[in-house]
């Protein structure tokens, strides 16, 4: 882990930047070209040196030169007005996963009440405090003691914090179901992968749990999965 506060996903169509230092965290969406520019950036080139390089590499393809530099130079001035020239945290694109949808698995009366406190918590940190602070409290929780989630586990902390959900006034989004499942997992003894990722076409995120080998709790819509993590939250033993 870098320490950043800046996060990223990759791939082939571009980068995905999560800002995660302030407020509810920000999402920022470089092409291919401009994916190239930030890597090469933070990899260690001074930003004229990258510029220079991606230039002479786009001309070389038949790109007008001038007005390839000019885009280089304005984005990487953007980019680091933004403070988004940092190295940041890339964890690995996921195999091939197997996706659970929507469960409706019953725990029992401990899953119930672990879903109505993750989901408490979940919220209180979502709405109410920046977005690290959230990302504090799921690193600490990874440290109580527990096994690692079966899919049946993960599934019992998800639906409970479903079921949970429905008690509450508006709607928890994806990022306030997960982080809860993730609170409800840690807290009957059990331990799933917290992630945060984003898709490209179109742009959006995501944030879900692993457990097993499976995503749990998708939406039918996601069938073909498209995302690429950004952030992963999980036991590192």
């Amino acid at each position: 882990m870098t320490g950043t506060g800046v996060h990223a996903a990759l791939a082939p169509q571009g980068v995905a930047l999560l800002d995660a230092r302030r407020g509810p965290g920000q999402w920022r969406f470089l092409d291919p070209i401009g994916a190239q520019l930030w890597l090469e950036i933070t990899g260690g080139a001074a930003p004229a040196d990258a510029v220079d390089k991606l230039t002479t590499r786009w001309q070389e393809r038949g790109a007008d030169a001038a007005q390839v530099r000019v885009d280089l130079t304005t984005l990487a001035a953007d980019l680091d007005s933004a403070g988004l020239l940092l190295p940041a945290d890339r964890p690995a694109r996921n195999g091939a996963l197997s996706i659970r949808f929507a469960p409706e698995a019953d725990g029992g009366a401990l899953h119930r009440l672990a879903g109505h406190a993750g989901l408490s918590a979940a919220l209180l940190l979502l709405r109410c405090l920046p977005v690290r602070f959230a990302l504090t409290a799921a690193r600490a929780v990874t440290r109580l003691p527990g096994r690692r989630a079966e899919m049946e586990d993960a599934e019992a902390a998800f639906a409970a914090v479903r079921r949970a959900a429905r008690w509450w006034p508006g709607r928890a989004a994806c990022l306030e179901e997960s982080l809860a499942a993730h609170f409800a997992s840690a807290l009957t003894g059990h331990r799933v992968t917290w992630v945060i990722g984003a898709r490209f076409t179109p742009h959006g995120a995501h944030a879900w749990i692993e457990a097993d080998g499976y995503i749990i709790g998708q939406e039918e819509t996601d069938r073909v999965w498209p995302y690429a993590p950004a952030l992963k939250v999980e036991r590192s033993h």
